[in-house]
């Protein structure tokens, strides 16, 4: 192995740096071991492991130089047996034997058995005689007696000063050394990487303590990137090597083709970025940094198949921060650091909570996940990171470990001890969290003053990690698939809290089960009424028919879906109205077959108000569960509960990701009404609008959740109109039983203040709102202007509370901007639409043609044929 010497003292010690960096170690020679060259070269280090040698330490406190140099990063601190002499063996027996190495002089080879147990190298001063050798020989024999206490050798290294030929040893010396187990330190003035006149070619040297234990003399060489990833497995010859050295390329030699420049031709290029030697000084390792597809000719990261864990997350984000879409999740998390921070913060807050392995090893997952991310949008690498991590490692002072007064939770709970308080049992600091108290306001922004990025953000919503929430989906409802109700008993035990005995509850339902008092019962019988009398209307009896041409008659006819599943969210509140909004319309279309998914109660029952509106929708069975596993086991059905053609209806972003998950997988055989995210509300406001209404329109939704977000939209409000809405807004949240997640929406929502209602319909028909409320003077003209939303609340005396109950329109909506493409559940949400199709022999004659020569066009001979055959007999053909 070659030790390249670099004075840090002279010019073109960067150049050095440069030049020798694919080495595994270099020797830094400096004047002290404060030099600011040097502690620039420690601090800008990449893989790299310096032995430091400085000139002269300060005399009064040596060892704490000696400190500093290795918390800085030094692999090694080279002292000469001076130092150990004068300064006493026993006080450096705190630093680790591999972290220091030994100058010595001729004179001192005799003594190099004291420092057995105290350096991990010996650099001994030699010239090129061959008393030298012989010298080196002894000590080679005594130090390389036993191992270091952590592993690895003690190694030898023969350093040479002298920058002529005559004091330079030459390959067959350097060579000879190595079949010692010799080390070569150089002057790196004697050294290149281009065979220059008077110089040891860099590559040649390297080689020369390398033997082959291969027939043809090859190398095998491993491959790796700058994770130490493996890459695959190829062969190295001397000229390779030579070459790669002098290119800083991923050269090799092919058995086949000889010298291979890899990527040459396909551009998957490498910049080498080390180069070490196995124990047995027979085999190779090339880091390098890979361009293009990758390593392997399949055009994958490596031979060995894709890479994994955080280096392919790395990847990954490496390659999205380039290609997402403008608008998307990612392209935000790049773009907007305020984001990021603030997803950071949750997710080391939800890491500080996790109890269980499980929950811990998932919270830090979504805790690095985001901390890359803030790495990649700033051009930080993971392997920057893990420089970090190996200069830390190197740190031989430790810090005392105190967290900063803010975060001290231990702190926090000895005060509130000391205070009389009684100390929570599980403290967390929460930096993020929203104060309990103070106003509660939204954000406010004004048309003008925005640039057209700035109006296009304002369009996104609140985020939703669909791969995280993917990943989480997947096992339960493999797990359902799989294993059906055991697994559905199992997880609504998990998830729920509740120890079912069975999971289906079967038509007729109990009187028992529907037990209410006469108001609520009402309310839901006239709300029934309500629905049923609107989608009834949308019920199509009567078939399409038109004659296309003479003879050639199309229909289109309308057909029930027969099996349907219909989701009804339970979780912080009671839903009926979700089971009347899917149910009815269900009913309406003539479903055979109508499943209600809905969580049980803590002591496993179903609500009442649920079981009534199953009974009066008709519903065949009522499965007790919710969440992705409730999704899984209407879409692959299990031993008690029926598998549907459709799922239907609203929930978190588990059962959205369930539905979708289903959906796609073509063993389910299931379709879904849409996807669908958080409740929003867009509300477009005039100075006819009345404060109270408007604000209590913007809670209504708000309340929901706090990934809910809501939206006000001020066409020429005053100042004060517009104050007068955001105070009622902070007095009537405070009345509310659900005021702390008004309190977390609230604050992701906004107000956009425009100066005409064109400006306004433009920018509600971009956000495409689930909910959209005029209040506005003469309200009803402006609802021909809108093309983008779920539902439309016209007027004053239109609040959305109304649609979601009881007016007769459905609440089931699009959300999260997909009403620019989806319509909300109605009655067609249930049916199929089949086509028909009867020519008459006239009709065919005269279409016949036609579609004969389409066919042919297309190369579709038997469909031309299967039209041919029957225009013959018309025609009278032979």
């Amino acid at each position: 192995m070659i030790l390249p010497l670099i004075d840090l003292a002279s010019e073109n010690f960067q150049d050095q740096l440069k030049a020798f960096s694919l080495l595994p170690n270099q020797v830094l020679a400096v004047p002290t071991p404060d030099d600011a060259r040097l502690q620039a070269v420690l601090r800008n280090q990449n893989k790299d492991a310096y032995w430091v040698q400085p000139a002269a330490f300060d005399a009064q406190d040596p060892l704490a130089q000696i400190h500093t140099l290795l918390d800085a990063g030094s692999d090694k601190v080279v002292l000469p047996f001076a130092a150990f002499a004068s300064g006493g063996i026993d006080s450096f027996s705190h630093i680790p034997q591999e972290r220091l190495a030994v100058s010595v002089s001729p004179a001192d080879f005799d003594n190099v058995s004291q420092l057995l147990s105290t350096v991990s190298a010996f650099i001994l001063n030699v010239d090129t005689s061959a008393e030298s050798l012989e010298a080196i020989k002894s000590v080679a024999k005594v130090v390389q007696s036993g191992l270091l206490p952590r592993g690895g050798i003690k190694r030898v290294i023969a350093a040479f000063s002298g920058n002529g030929p005559a004091s330079t040893p030459g390959l067959l010396a350097i060579s000879e050394l190595g079949r010692l187990g010799v080390d070569t330190q150089l002057s790196s003035s004697v050294l290149s990487a281009d065979h220059q006149e008077g110089k040891l070619n860099l590559g040649e040297a390297f080689m020369a303590t390398i033997v082959s234990d291969r027939p043809d003399g090859l190398f095998p060489t491993v491959v790796v990137d700058e994770q130490g990833i493996s890459l695959g497995l190829v062969y190295s010859s001397l000229e390779s090597v030579v070459e790669s050295f002098r290119t800083r390329k991923g050269v090799y030699f092919s058995r086949s083709r000889g010298l291979w420049h890899k990527g040459a031709s396909s551009g998957s290029t490498q910049d080498l970025i080390k180069v070490h030697v196995d124990c047995d000084s027979d085999a190779l390792q090339y880091t390098v940094h890979q361009h293009g597809t990758g390593f392997c000719h399949n055009n994958i990261r490596g031979c060995f198949g894709p890479s994994s864990g955080l280096a392919h997350l790395d990847q990954t984000l490496q390659s999205r921060k380039i290609s997402a879409p403008a608008g998307s999740y990612t392209h935000r998390l790049f773009k907007d650091s305020n984001l990021v921070q603030s997803k950071i913060m949750e997710e080391a807050e939800e890491l500080c909570q996790a109890t269980t392995a499980e929950d811990i090893a998932w919270e830090t997952a979504d805790l690095i996940y985001f901390a890359l991310v803030k790495c990649v949008a700033n051009g930080v690498t993971l392997r920057d990171v893990e420089q970090q991590l190996e200069n830390r490692s190197r740190k031989i002072t430790r810090r005392p470990g105190h967290a900063k007064p803010k975060w001290d939770v231990s702190a926090k709970a000895d005060s509130q001890s000391t205070n009389g308080a009684a100390p929570a049992t599980a403290p967390v600091a929460t930096p993020v969290a929203t104060p309990k108290t103070g106003r509660i306001s939204m954000k406010s922004y004004k048309m003008n003053a925005l640039s057209a990025d700035d109006q296009s953000k304002l369009l996104l919503r609140p985020i939703i990690q669909s791969n995280d929430i993917m990943a989480r989906v997947k096992p339960i409802v493999e797990s359902v698939r799989e294993r059906g109700d055991a697994a559905l008993l199992e997880l609504t035990a998990k998830f729920d809290g509740v120890q079912l005995e069975s999971t289906v509850i079967s038509a007729p339902f109990s009187p028992e089960s529907m037990i209410l008092d006469e108001q609520t019962r009402k309310a839901i019988d006239q709300a029934y009424d309500n629905i049923q009398k609107f989608h009834t209307a949308q019920l199509q009896d009567k078939a399409l028919v038109v004659e296309t041409m003479p003879g050639v008659i199309c229909t289109r006819f309308a057909r029930p879906i027969e099996r349907v599943g219909l989701y009804v969210p339970g979780g912080t509140a009671v839903l009926p109205s979700t089971a009347l909004m899917l149910g009815i319309p269900a009913a309406v279309a003539g479903c055979s077959e109508i499943v209600i998914a809905t969580p049980p109660r803590k002591d496993g029952s179903i609500v009442p108000e649920v079981m009534y509106v199953a009974h009066k929708v008709g519903a065949s069975k009522v499965l007790m569960a919710g969440g992705a596993q409730a999704v899984a086991a209407m879409a692959y059905g299990t031993e008690s509960c029926p598998k549907v053609d459709k799922i239907c209806g609203p929930g978190n972003q588990y059962v959205t990701a369930a539905k979708m998950l289903t959906q796609i997988d073509s063993s389910s055989l299931v379709s879904i009404d849409m996807p669908a995210g958080p409740s929003e509300l867009l509300v477009i406001a005039d100075m006819t609008s009345v404060p109270a209404y408007v604000a209590s329109d913007l809670l209504s939704q708000a309340e929901h959740g706090t990934d809910s977000q809501v939206v006000l939209v001020a066409v020429g409000l005053t100042a004060e109109h517009l104050t007068a809405i955001e105070d009622q807004v902070h007095e009537q949240a405070n009345r509310l039983p659900r005021v702390d997640i008004v309190r977390e929406s609230i604050p992701k929502s906004y107000i956009i203040e425009v100066d005409t209602m064109e400006e306004a319909m433009r920018f509600s028909n971009s956000y495409a709102p689930e909910h959209l409320i005029l209040h506005l003077e003469q309200a009803e003209k402006h609802v021909d202007s809108v093309n983008n939303a779920g539902s439309v609340f016209v007027g004053h005396w239109s609040p959305e509370s109304c649609g979601d109950y009881a007016s007769g329109t459905n609440h089931t909506l699009p959300t999260y901007g997909y009403a620019r493409m989806y319509s909300g559940v109605n009655t067609d949400t249930f049916l199929k639409h089949i086509t028909s199709q009867q020519l008459t022999r006239e009709g065919l004659d005269a279409i016949g043609d036609t579609v004969m020569r389409l066919a042919e066009i297309e190369g579709l001979e038997a469909h031309r044929n299967a039209v041919a055959v029957r225009i013959n007999d018309i025609r009278g053909r032979a």
